[in-house]
């Protein structure tokens, strides 16, 4: 058996998947953002591991019998988080997080430093990046800048602690900036560009590769056998992509979890940063991937919920009982609550809803939220047809691809045919357990087939005409914001 853990930004998520890839257990463990000042988002690492040993007791409680036969563990986790440790391994400060937007000064600074990196990191330098935050750090805490040996990215703090080795994987390190992403490497220039040197980086491995194994404490107190390999993982994306088999070139899916990505494999580095659409290595060697990026998706879900005092099964059915005329009569919402990255590069980017009535209740509100998250992706995928990338077809993973009503919403918003698979919202950690099998021998064909499909989706025409009109109209709102912002 094979273990995967996916350490997300709301919970840590771990699975078991057997050796013809049956998913047999999930257990999951919440976390909790901190937000001590506005643009800030943060972390404690040390919540993050102990949220890993509940997962694991209690995932190991599923498969008492079976437990010890697990071979190889893989790793997925948030991107571009920034885990500074001391020379003797000490955490210097929270982790600061890939939707942290307080280094927008930052980014000008990279860009101007070093000329080269839009072609050799693959992207715009963007606040929830890597590099942007050492400058932040450099400029703001100078005394823990000068003690950091080195950085993490989260999820290989997790490894760290499981194995005492400090690796990552070309597809997570492709998110710092400091990669240079076509040869698989990191970039001298880039480092020097925010003070570092490959002495502050981890070891680089492909995410099929076995990265470390196992502690013996850590294994006995898993109970887990001391021969236990961690492969290299991925970032949660490339994870994902390797869960649901999207391994080939003109493999897609679109993840709806905390952020929303659109996720498409290329046979080669093809960076167009010019439109804000992110070029990456994939988490298997000799592939690559473009990604569009929405900061807010299913979060924005939870958000509302929150606010009205409802949960996301309630809020759904009543936004089933709309008809198309309330729908169209519905507020527009932007879903813009931690600024936005494709396309609009926008840290300051705000949320909002427009158009509501006394007639707006909680269903039409709610509805509203569903359809700017779709929209969000719309925006996303016009620039990725900008750069060249065609899509017939996008699967749907994350927590969002539980709901019939969002996966029509997002094929009808694209005009793609969309579709689930059976264990689609295990997303990265189901990746991370397949990596976990690569790394210990498994093949990749059987490994990494497409999971069977659960839904289709079609779009609808009807639908499609009503959401073209008010797609202009979200557009035009969000270049309103912009207007008012320079005024």
């Amino acid at each position: 058996m094979y273990l995967g853990l996916d350490l997300g930004t709301s919970e840590i998520k771990a699975v078991v998947i057997d050796e013809q890839g049956k998913l047999l257990a999930s257990a999951g463990e919440p976390l909790e953002v901190s937000r001590p000042h506005p643009h800030w988002s943060e972390q404690d690492p040390a919540d993050w591991w102990q949220a890993t040993h509940l997962a694991i007791s209690r995932l190991r409680s599923k498969l008492p019998q079976q437990w010890r036969e697990i071979r190889a563990i893989g790793l997925s986790g948030q991107m571009h988080g920034a885990v500074l440790l001391s020379r003797e391994g000490r955490v210097l400060r929270p982790a600061i997080l890939w939707n942290d937007t307080r280094c927008a000064l930052e980014c000008e600074q990279l860009t101007q430093s070093a000329p080269e990196l839009h072609q050799v990191a693959g992207n715009l330098a963007m606040p929830g990046f890597t590099a942007p935050k050492l400058l932040w750090v450099a400029r703001h805490e100078p005394a823990i800048f000068e003690q950091t040996a080195t950085v993490l990215l989260p999820k290989d703090y997790l490894r760290w602690m499981m194995s005492g080795e400090k690796v990552s994987d070309m597809s997570d390190a492709a998110g710092t900036l400091w990669l240079d992403v076509a040869r698989r490497d990191w970039s001298d220039s880039l480092l020097a560009a925010c003070g570092l040197t490959r002495d502050h980086m981890p070891r680089l491995v492909e995410g099929s590769d076995i990265s470390a194994t196992l502690k013996n404490d850590i294994a006995r107190a898993w109970g887990l056998r001391d021969d236990v390999v961690i492969a290299g993982g991925g970032g949660d994306n490339a994870a994902s992509a390797v869960g649901i088999g999207a391994v080939n070139p003109g493999d897609a899916f679109i993840s709806l979890g905390t952020s929303g990505v659109l996720f498409a494999v290329n046979d080669r580095f093809r960076p167009n940063p010019q439109s804000a659409v992110h070029a990456f290595c994939h988490a298997l060697p000799g592939r690559w991937h473009q990604m569009s990026v929405m900061l807010t998706a299913a979060s924005a879900l939870r958000w509302y919920c929150n606010l009205t005092g409802s949960n996301e099964t309630t809020l759904l059915a009543e936004i089933a009982q709309l008809s198309p005329a309330q729908q169209r009569q519905a507020p527009i919402f932007l879903p813009y609550l931690s600024g936005e990255r494709t396309p609009h590069n926008d840290p300051n980017a705000s949320g909002a809803f427009h158009g509501m009535t006394h007639s707006s209740d909680r269903a039409a509100l709610g509805y509203a939220v569903l359809e700017g998250v779709a929209f969000g992706m719309a925006d996303g995928l016009e620039v990725m047809q900008q750069a060249g990338t065609q899509l017939q077809q996008c699967s749907l993973v994350g927590g969002g691809a539980r709901s019939d009503r969002w996966a029509q919403l997002m094929s009808d918003a694209l005009n793609l045919p969309v579709v689930t698979h059976s264990g689609g919202e295990a997303g990265g950690a189901l990746g991370a357990a397949r990596l976990g099998w690569l790394a210990a021998g498994g093949d990749f064909a059987a490994v990494c087939r497409k999971p069977a499909i659960a839904r289709q989706f079609q779009p609808d025409a009807a639908t499609r005409d009503m959401l073209v009109e008010r797609l202009n109209t979200y557009r035009t709102l969000y270049q309103q914001q912009v207007a008012l912002r320079s005024a």
